[in-house]
């Protein structure tokens, strides 16, 4: 968009305030403005600063369309059939200058300088990045059905309630669908995905016609399985909600039960899906500062749950919804890259209220009035923030569910990358591990430390205490399955939490151990203690594993989760006495037998080390050598495996140092200052550019290395970090760090200090806890639960009640707060 926040299109229909010379008055925004070239995102429809929309909205607060005076006045990114001749188009654009708020009315050859003409055509004519972000996420995209648009719907009074189906035809209770034109519920076969069935949905079409079905089970607020059996193939239907509603079925919602009771007595639930949505209570919605929930964008709510859980820290909140006015005031001229900004941006988003407020009269008037039945969902979107901090990994930039604990890690490395020189807001959950391992030979130890941000544990399923009830379900399940009978109701796993705590205090096995005692491969184990305890302690429980068959699965269980946790006796201690240490030996270097090694001075080849990963990481503006040496400790596995080590890794004082393996010629040898230069030095015509803005060398550096040498990200980086020139004007090093070759890229005058921890005492309260709906962290839907002013309250999407039976015992990932002493 043209200009840093001075310029933007508008289609607000307030009285233009035209200025005497058009020209003079652009000319203090002339240098900032900059026409969109091919590639760029340009954003039309969202703020990069608010979720305040120029549009009037009416009384419903929505984006939706609405008639005025026979006009329709249109969302860009409405995905709506307006070709009926009930609506007449009207487009209007305005370029308005901040903070006077003069607008001009679009287009404006005459009056306008060329270069804002064509900035503003660029910005009309571009297309939603949004939808380019979907297409490139999809690798196998469904098509809609040519049938969706335009499909019969039988009005014969059928409504399905949420659970107890079966085949009409031959009771089988599993792989049913429901057919969208009459209701009716029949069981699959070769056309889907299942256990399998008698096909007579497929006969129940061969004999009337109607051609879309829904697999029960899979609809959710996210979408659900749609077939088409004329097409042959699994399809999208963009009015499933719509079909689905004709039937009673509520996608957002999903209040009915059985027998259609809406009471808090109706008969317990078991499945997951009812239990961590808390199906069929009265929850009380909430509103206000705090309360605002966030729309679901298509398999988002895996960050949707870790950022309101974010948000509910003082310390996030502090960093970046309290420092929000010095954020937007040093925000780059593209501020839909910033981390900052589109932190502070959500931050506030969810902590101000102005999204979260309680309908009102005239809603409900304009319902009645517009035949609507229900609220148009309230709360903020979360686009922009996702197709940013999403940017540069495969994974979260798809439309695909994504594992909680993964993005959690991902948003911490974020975080800590765009914290240089303020106050780093993820301190609150570092913690350092103490891990010692043992020859169980020779009885030594070794003693190191390592940083880590989550507590995993493991689930104890042979501690279960309802082992008797779980073969019995088993046995009921597997004849039930045999004799094509309903199954029997579901027993769930439970597992004390004292359990899980104990294996993760075991010991071990340590893969391929080399004991320098020895000097040879033995057996070793390895225990792990907490070296600090964090202030806030983050806790996974590893529901998901593989099979034999290497098929991923989540484990069905119910572990009993305190809500007052003390782990002070994990606390490690050290070397302790009688214990006498491993020598400090590196394994021998093993030199292959082969005629070409006495031209290689006996040093070993150079690893093999994939550079596309190196590349991929040192794009997210990681070292350099920390990414390779990322990617040579995982062993080239991909770059994913490789950015969790460098989390790991951050703090550690040798970071980003230079790869170094005893016996290779290529670490070795003493780099030469060219090769060293090449590898730590940005090019010299783009450091120069910079300085000759008027900004310091050393400063310059620092922000190309930060952005692998892109000048337009580069210049950004140094508007968005201030602190650090200040800190390059306080520098005594009076040797350039190019000249100097300990330097190793590190821009600091001082030795590392270690990494900061927030330690205290290990007892914990809970503060919050994410669940997961479904058999793989790749589908379904993530739920939290967060406790605030002494009650609980469930955000599911756009959705925040009052919680009233909170499943603390089904979460995936926990989140405690210490107790003061």
């Amino acid at each position: 968009m043209p200009g840093r926040r001075a310029a933007a299109l508008s289609g607000s229909s307030r009285n233009v305030k035209m200025a005497a010379d058009l020209g003079e008055l652009l000319v203090p925004y002339m240098p900032t403005i900059r026409v969109p070239k091919s590639g760029d995102r340009v954003y039309k429809t969202e703020c990069a600063f608010s979720y305040d929309s120029p549009k009037e909205t009416g009384a419903s607060g929505g984006a939706l369309p609405r008639r005025i005076n026979g006009k329709l006045f249109l969302d860009l990114e409405i995905d709506a059939d307006f070709n009926s001749d009930d609506y007449e188009l009207e487009d209007e654009a305005k370029l308005v200058i901040f903070p006077d708020h003069f607008e001009i009315a679009l287009p404006n050859i005459e009056e306008l300088p060329a270069l804002v003409t064509i900035a503003c055509d660029a910005v009309l004519n571009s297309k939603s990045p949004y939808r380019k972000l979907e297409q490139e996420s999809w690798e196998e995209e469904l098509q809609v059905s040519k049938f969706a648009n335009n499909l019969v719907q039988i009005d014969n009074g059928v409504r399905i309630p949420p659970s107890g189906w079966k085949c009409a035809k031959c009771e089988l209770r599993e792989n049913l669908w429901l057919n969208l034109t009459d209701g009716s519920i029949m069981c699959g076969k070769w056309f889907c995905s299942g256990s399998g069935g008698n096909g007579h949905a497929l006969e129940h079409h061969k004999q009337l016609g109607y051609p879309l079905a829904v697999k029960l089970g899979t609809i959710t607020p996210d979408g659900a399985d749609v077939y088409s059996f004329d097409e042959e193939e699994a399809v999208l239907d963009p009015h499933l909600a719509k079909h689905l509603a004709h039937f009673g079925i509520d996608m957002l919602q999903m209040h009915g039960t059985e027998n259609g009771v809406m009471d808090n007595e109706v008969k317990p639930r078991v499945s997951e899906w009812e239990i961590i949505q808390e199906t069929g209570l009265k929850l009380k919605p909430m509103f206000g500062s705090g309360y605002t929930g966030i729309r679901n964008q298509g398999n988002s709510s895996y960050l949707s749950t870790v950022m309101q859980v974010i948000f509910s820290i003082p310390e996030f909140q502090r960093a970046y919804v309290g420092n929000l006015t010095r954020i937007f005031d040093y925000a780059p001229l593209d501020p839909t890259h910033d981390f900052s900004t589109q932190m502070a941006k959500l931050g506030h988003g969810l902590l101000s209220g102005l999204y979260s407020k309680p309908p009102v009269k005239c809603e409900l008037i304009e319902q009645v009035m517009t035949e609507e039945h229900k609220l148009q969902p309230k709360g903020i979107t979360t686009r922009m923030f996702k197709a940013f901090i999403s940017r540069w990994h495969t994974e979260f930039s798809s439309n695909r569910q994504q594992d909680a604990q993964e993005f959690f890690l991902h948003l911490i490395g974020l975080a800590e990358r765009n914290s240089i020189g303020s106050e780093n807001p993820t301190d609150v959950f570092r913690f350092l591990v103490e891990e010692r391992t043992q020859c169980c030979q020779s009885r030594k130890v070794r003693y190191t430390e390592r940083v880590d941000y989550i507590m995993q544990l493991p689930v104890a399923m042979e501690a279960a205490i309802n082992k008797d009830d779980l073969i019995a379900y088993e046995l009921k399940r597997r004849e039930a399955e045999s004799s094509k009978r309903p199954p029997p109701e579901i027993v769930r796993a439970r597992i004390p939490f004292s359990a899980c705590l104990q294996a993760f205090t075991e010991p071990e096995n340590v893969d391929d151990f080399w004991s320098s005692a020895l000097q040879a491969k033995s057996a070793g184990v390895m225990t792990s203690r907490f070296a600090s305890f964090p202030e806030y302690l983050v806790i996974q429980i590893k529901k998901f594993t593989f099979g034999l068959d290497w098929v991923p699965k989540k484990l069905d269980v119910a572990v009993e989760m305190p809500d007052v946790l003390d782990v002070n006796h994990l606390r490690a201690k050290g070397l302790q006495p009688g214990e006498e240490e491993l020598p400090n030996i590196a394994p021998p270097i093993v030199i292959p037998d082969d005629p070409k090694d006495r031209f290689r001075n006996h040093f070993m080849e150079a690893p093999d080390i994939d550079e596309s990963s190196v590349m991929q990481l040192a794009e997210m503006g990681f070292p350099l050598e920390a990414c390779r040496k990322a990617v040579y400790y995982t062993g080239s596995m991909g770059a994913e495996l490789a950015f969790n080590w460098i989390i790991a890794h951050m703090e550690d004082p040798d970071f980003a140092e230079p790869l170094n393996i005893p016996g290779c010629a290529a670490a070795s040898a003493q780099p030469s200052y060219e090769l060293q230069a090449q590898i730590n030095l940005p090019p010299e015509e783009i450091v120069a550019l910079i300085t000759s803005m008027g900004f310091q060398r050393k400063h310059a550096i620092q922000a190309l290395r930060a952005t692998n040498n892109n000048l337009e990200r580069a210049l950004d980086w140094i508007f968005s970090h201030p602190e650090c020139e200040d800190e390059a004007d306080n520098t005594s090093q009076s040797v350039d760090d190019e000249n100097n070759p300990q330097s190793n890229g590190i821009l600091t005058d001082n030795e590392p200090e270690g990494p900061r921890v927030k330690d205290g005492n290990g007892r914990y309260e809970l503060l919050a806890f994410i669940s997961h709906i479904g058999t793989s962290t790749m589908s379904g839907h993530y739920v939290c639960h967060i406790k605030k002013e002494g009650r609980w309250v469930i955000y599911n999407d756009h959705k925040v009640s009052a919680s009233e039976r909170p499943p603390k015992d089904l979460g995936y990932l926990y989140f405690y707060h210490r107790i003061a002493c």
